[in-house]
Formats: C-alpha cells, structure tokens, sequence
C-alpha cells in the first residue's frame, strides 16, 4: 500500500528502478491526489544496523536528487534527542539517530479500480470473475483471442475464487493482440499457450493489522528486520496500524495465499523490537493480507531479487509483460501497449493511434481536483451527505473516492437506508455498497467489504456482522435470490476464515 521510490533498492544499486519509481510518485500524486498521499517515514540507525546513520544520510540526498528535489519535502535528519521527541514509544537502546523522509502511501485495491472505471468510461469491456481457460488461434497459428468462463455460475450459488464454475457456458473473445498481464498466475497463463520455463520467482508478502491503541506510531516507520536485516515497515493507518512485509518464496496458488503462523511471529517480534512497551502478541492481530509477487526469476534471497518488469512475445503473438511493482504500474502498462500497437501496425493495421498524456489526465477520483486540496472535498462531502454525515465518514469518502464523494454522501441525504453504518466501530455506509454496485463493478460481498472498502482489515470482526446487510442490499440491486444471499455470506466468512488459518498452525 505504498507508491514509493524504494529506498532499500539504492543499497541494490538499482538506481534506474528507484529514479522511475519516484518520477511515477510525483505523476500519480498528480492524477490520483485522493489516493496517493504523502507519508513521513522515519529510519533509526541503531549501534548494531549495517548502516551507519552518515551512510544513510548520503543516501538520503542521492534519494532527494533522484526525484529531481521534488519529493512532497526534503528529507531531514534527527539526533538521539530528536527522535525520542517525534517518536517517544520508539526503543532507545544503541540509538544513534534516524532520518526522517518522504514518500506515498495508497490504497492499492481503489487505485487499481479506478483504473477499470476509467478503461471502461474510455470503451473497455471490463468482465471481473471470468477465468481464461485457453487460447483460440487461427489457421496460421496466430493468436486471436481467449476462451473465458465466469467464476461466477449461473445458479444462485457461486462457486469458489479463482475456479470456473462448471455451469458457466464457455466464451470466446476475440483480438486481434493478446495481453497476458495476471501477475503471479504469468507463468499459469502461458503454460495454456505453450510450455516453457518459468519467468517468475514469487515470492510471498504478509501484512498484519493492531489496532492503533495498541501500537501507533507518529511516522510510518522503515527499518531492518532484528533477525535476518530485511527491510519492513510499520505503517500509520488511522485508527489501526499495519505492520511488513514478509519476502518468502512460495510456488503455491496464488489464489489461496495466506498468512502462516510462522510469518505473523516474525512481524510481531519486529514490531516489539522496536516498540517494547507495546508487547504485541497473536491476539492484538485483527487480520492480516497476504499476496505473491511476481517477481521475475533470478538468483539470490527473496528480497533480493529485482523488482524490474519485462515484456515478451511468443512465437504465435502473445504479449507478455511480468515482473515490475505498483508504484510503476503505469510506464509498464504503455510499454506493453506500446508493444501490442506495434505488432498491430506490423499486421497490416495503418490506423494512426495517438498515445494518450496519461501522466496527466486525472483518474476519476481526481478530476476537477480543487486548488485547496482535500480539505475542500471533504468540505463539499460534509454538505451533501445531510445531517446523517460526520466529520469521520466525510473524510473517509474524499480519501476514498475523491472528488467523485459528494455525489456518494448525496445518496445518504436522499435515502435514510443508505446512511446506515456497515459496521458499528467503523465510519463506512450502506451507500457505498449502491455505488460499489452501481459504478464500481462490485458482483460479490467480498468485492464490497474487501476491495471497494476497507472493512475486511479494519472492522473488529472483519465484516462477519456486515455480511448479512451488504448482501440484502446486493439482492436488491443486482436481483439475487435467497440462495444466492446465502452462498454470499458463507463466501464471505469463509474469506475471513482463510485470512485466520495462521492462528490454527
């Protein structure tokens, strides 16, 4: 949940990465402004780090000096004293001092919506929940489209994630350039083509979520790891705080990823060792996320291996692009359309294409983003959601959907149903299920509790209550039956269940 230039990549020497990295922060900062948010971060130096605090001081400015002097403020280093000051829970044993920087955070799930949203008010058919099951190639053995099934089913059922419902007919799509961008299921995607060697090496990433009372630092913390020196982080997260990553190597499913008890134990004594008054154990966990990285294949340790992408074409013309990491998401995607645009004009396809500024045009959540910044939106949120609103749900919604959020608190003004609270300790509202529905391709409660909001990681329970609300409102608007709801909410418990596993090895 970080856009960031990746500091640790500087002691790789990959300073090409960490340049694009922190070109593309200033970009997405300027399309995304609602979801990419600058972050202080702090990094203490302590007696026994491999690095000395003058070490990563010149580091600092060589970081500076690669984001062109443009990062949201110049970094600046603390002594002892100044650390405890900002930072007083902080351990204090061998201190030396720290330096305090800048990047972004996200929230990664919105930024990738609002990217769909986008394509599809730009023409594209999104289709979420479909599966590709193979390839369809012409006489010449040319590649010219994909077979999909929905994961979905036609009965009221639902099936689950990532498998194809055996009742869901078989589709065809055709193209005339197929693009395999899936991430970790790359190498899954290419072995329906053709066989070969593997182009990923993934590599598993934890996080784990405390309530803010019980851990809650100032600054979003980055520092190594007491056991083995891996970089981690410990994040600010409004009233929760969130601790990684983890960096295993893990061939598995991607779909069935998980936190293991192992890696939960890891983080906890990290998050301990430089907070030792919070004695945080298994049971101050209120959830944890885990996903693969598809990280090209290559030699040494998990962390060590490169985070630069590359693109591919196949004998018959699939277009593969792997690799890569979120804050770069957008120069890899008009490389790989770049590429794709080529091989149409090598077919034959002399149309002029002209390449769109998307370093400029806003996401949807940042369109007619005001001169006085957020403020202002969560200003116009607070009067359009009626006298149901409050300061903590205005803010949520400008943060979440940006200038798009008064159109969103309106829906509360208009239906007092839809201002309902999802959860009891959390500010997020019934009307963001309509509009998850609506505008935001949501077909499932998981979609709406794990990816449309935050409820999944930050609710007391997960959601497990909200559940059963989200759903029957879902019925309305999409027209489920009773059997559907149903499978839902047993869907989404056992999404939550998964998430727990961790606490049963």
């Amino acid at each position: 949940k970080l856009v960031h230039g990746g500091l640790r990549y500087l002691e790789q020497g990959e300073l090409g990465l960490v340049f694009e990295s922190v070109s593309e922060r200033r970009v997405l900062g300027t399309v995304a402004p609602h979801l990419v948010t600058p972050r202080t971060f702090l990094f203490p130096v302590y007696a026994e780090s491999r690095v000395g605090l003058w070490t990563l001081d010149a580091g600092m400015w060589l970081y500076d000096a690669l984001s062109l002097f443009r990062s949201p403020r110049m970094h600046r280093t603390l002594g002892v004293a100044g650390v405890a000051a900002e930072e007083p829970a902080l351990r204090r044993e061998g201190l030396r001092g720290a330096p305090v920087y800048y990047d972004c955070a996200t929230d990664d799930a919105r930024l990738t919506l609002e990217n769909a949203i986008d394509a599809a008010a730009h023409g594209t058919v999104v289709r979420t929940h479909s599966r590709v099951t193979g390839f369809v190639h012409d006489a010449a053995g040319r590649m010219r489209g994909v077979r999909l099934r929905s994961t979905l089913g036609t009965g009221g059922g639902g099936v689950a994630e990532g498998a194809a419902a055996p009742s869901a007919p078989e589709e065809v799509v055709e193209a005339r350039v197929v693009i395999n961008a899936t991430g970790p299921w790359t190498d899954r995607v290419r072995g329906l083509d053709a066989p070969g060697g593997p182009m990923l090496r993934p590599t598993r990433g934890v996080h784990l979520v405390v309530d803010a009372a019980r851990l809650g630092p100032h600054h979003a913390l980055i520092a190594f790891h007491p056991d083995d020196g891996r970089v981690l982080f410990v994040i600010p997260w409004g009233a929760q705080t969130y601790v990684g990553t983890t960096d295993t190597d893990d061939a598995g499913d991607p779909s069935e990823v998980r936190a293991t008890a192992a890696d939960v134990a890891y983080l906890l004594a990290a998050a301990n060792h430089y907070y030792p008054d919070a004695r945080l154990g298994p049971d101050d966990v209120l959830s944890t996320w885990a996903g693969l990285r598809p990280l090209l294949a290559g030699d040494g340790t998990a962390s060590s291996v490169s985070r630069e992408h590359t693109v591919t074409v196949a004998p018959d013309g699939l277009v593969t692009i792997a690799g890569g990491k979120l804050t770069t998401y957008r120069r890899m995607a008009r490389e790989v359309v770049d590429r794709a645009v080529g091989l149409l004009h090598a077919a034959g396809d002399a149309r002029p294409l002209r390449a769109p500024p998307t370093e400029r045009l806003p996401l949807p959540g940042g369109a007619a983003w005001p001169q006085e910044g957020l403020a202002a939106v969560v200003a116009a949120t607070r009067a359009a959601g009626g006298p149901t609103m409050d300061d903590a749900t205005a803010s949520l919604f400008a943060s979440t959907y940006g200038t798009r959020a008064p159109s969103v608190a309106a829906r509360m003004a208009a239906d007092p149903g839809a201002a309902a609270r999802l959860a009891p300790d959390r500010p997020e509202r019934v009307a963001q299920v309509d509009v998850a529905v609506t505008e935001e391709l949501a077909l499932r409660v998981a979609d709406v509790l794990v990816r449309r909001t935050q409820v999944y990681y930050r609710a007391s329970d997960q959601g497990l209550s909200a559940a059963p609300r989200v759903a029957a409102r879902m019925a309305g608007l999409l027209g489920w039956d009773a059997a559907r709801v149903d499978a839902e909410i047993a869907h989404y418990a056992a999404e939550v269940a998964r998430s727990r596993l961790w606490r049963e090895s």
